[in-house]
């Protein structure tokens, strides 16, 4: 619950396909937007902050793919 600037967060949306992490930061869609940490990360997935942003249910293997492709983006950054 920090505020930060939004070029150093990272936004995720809910696309029809289910949820996804957008890195051009316009995608179309309801978006949500974390630090790029996968420390953040597992905040928000245990108090199901993610799931309440996007306001859609995400199973838990949704949410290990975007923790997987959060950990590539973290690489990456």
């Amino acid at each position: 619950m920090e505020s930060k600037p939004k070029r150093e967060l990272i936004r995720i949306v809910a696309t029809e396909g289910g949820p996804k992490i957008d890195s051009t930061g316009k995608a179309n869609g309801r978006g949500i937007y974390l630090c790029p940490d996968t420390e953040c990360f597992n905040k928000g997935r245990k108090k199901k902050a993610i799931s309440r942003g996007l306001e859609i249910e995400i199973g838990e293997q949704v949410l290990d793919n975007l923790f997987k492709e959060l950990a590539e983006h973290e690489k990456k950054g």
